[in-house]
């Protein structure tokens, strides 16, 4: 504690001066609830989305990656009329394609009303502690808050600024108990999101009332064996397979994607298990074929499985998604804006809902 107090600094943006009147908690608090870090025990309290005890049978790209918390969520439900947090990240922000806020931010929703985003400056480093003030002087009544950790930076919640005597509350219950698990590229990620709660599974999560876990890795979702053993580890209501971009050609899509979901099935016979074949990319309007041949092998591995009597596997055809006609909701020509996260998440919603019985 006198190592965080000493620390803190002041930032462009940030509350000017601790208030002393907040009672400030860990997240480990009881009532407070840590949503799509399934190793976040295991991993001794630490935001990574890998365990760390299986690391060395990651590929040390992927376990890198692993520590930037995208998808990870803090939740609880209280009528403090101010709500605030202390935060450090390990450095600052320096994405070409992505913004501050997408990169390095942590939002936070009361309900399903977006609230604010911290973010750090320039001068990032451990050490350098952050208090941001989501909202103060609010009415007292009960709110389920939700804070989305960063999608490509590590982050650490140091805690939480709440009246002191104000109410603290579990969040309310998901929809369904178990979280969709989706394991995929950048776009999985994140990329490129102008900030946390627009990936698409986050929308999705508040429009459906669904946890989720974020299994992304920015170039990295390539299907290996290892990482698809981790996945199968989660107790998951249905498992989302949005990957095919990283891997270098089809031919090496064709030897991770059939085994990735035998994988998954090994251990969850019945899962439900949603296969997106990849989203439109502007090098296709240039005669690129590789997007096209990857579709045709996702629906080849797919459909064999379904025809050998899997039943609860299916197919989204990513260009129902995102096609040629939306480009708009792209940002560099791969990668979707806002927008296109939200057209993602639009088109997956209904199949989700029918898949999780909702």
């Amino acid at each position: 504690m006198l190592r965080l107090a000493s620390a803190l600094l002041v930032a462009t943006g940030l509350a000017a001066a601790q208030d002393t009147a907040l009672r400030w908690m860990p997240v480990v608090s009881p009532k407070i609830e840590i949503a799509g870090l399934p190793w976040f025990q295991e991993n001794h309290g630490e935001f990574w989305r890998l365990p760390a005890g299986s690391q060395d049978a990651f590929p040390k790209a992927v376990w890198n990656l692993s520590l930037d918390p995208a998808g990870g969520r803090i939740r609880f439900r209280t009528d403090s009329s101010t709500v605030a947090l202390r935060l450090e990240w390990p450095h600052p922000p320096d994405m070409r394609n992505m913004h501050f806020f997408g990169q390095s931010g942590v939002d936070l929703y009361a309900g399903n009303a977006y609230w604010g985003t911290a973010v750090p400056d320039q001068d990032a480093a451990r050490g350098k502690v952050y208090e941001h003030v989501y909202f103060k002087s609010q009415p007292h009544v009960m709110r389920d808050i939700t804070i989305y950790l960063a999608l490509y930076s590590p982050v650490k919640v140091l805690e939480i600024g709440l009246d002191q005597n104000a109410a603290l509350e579990s969040a309310t219950p998901f929809a369904v108990a178990r979280p969709v698990v989706f394991y995929g590229t950048s776009i999985t990620q994140g990329g490129c999101a102008s900030r946390p709660g627009m990936s698409y599974q986050a929308i999705l999560g508040r429009r459906l009332n669904l946890d989720h876990v974020n299994l992304g890795f920015s170039g990295n979702g390539k299907g290996e064996a290892g990482v698809a053993r981790a996945v199968a580890e989660i107790n998951a209501a249905a498992f989302v397979l949005d990957f095919a971009q990283n891997n270098s050609d089809v031919d090496s899509l064709a030897q991770v994607y059939d085994p990735f979901i035998g994988i998954l099935r090994d251990r969850h016979p019945d899962a439900p298990i949603v296969s997106i074949t990849p989203i439109y990319a502007v090098s296709e309007a240039t005669g690129s074929d590789r997007n096209e041949q990857m579709r045709a092998l996702i629906r080849k591995v797919v459909s064999r499985r379904i025809a050998a009597g899997d039943t609860h596997l299916q197919i989204v055809e990513g260009t129902d998604l995102l096609g040629a006609s939306r480009a708009d909701g792209l940002v560099d020509g791969t990668h979707p804006n806002d927008l296109g996260f939200q057209w993602m998440a639009e088109g997956l919603a209904e199949r989700l809902r029918k898949v999780l019985g909702l």
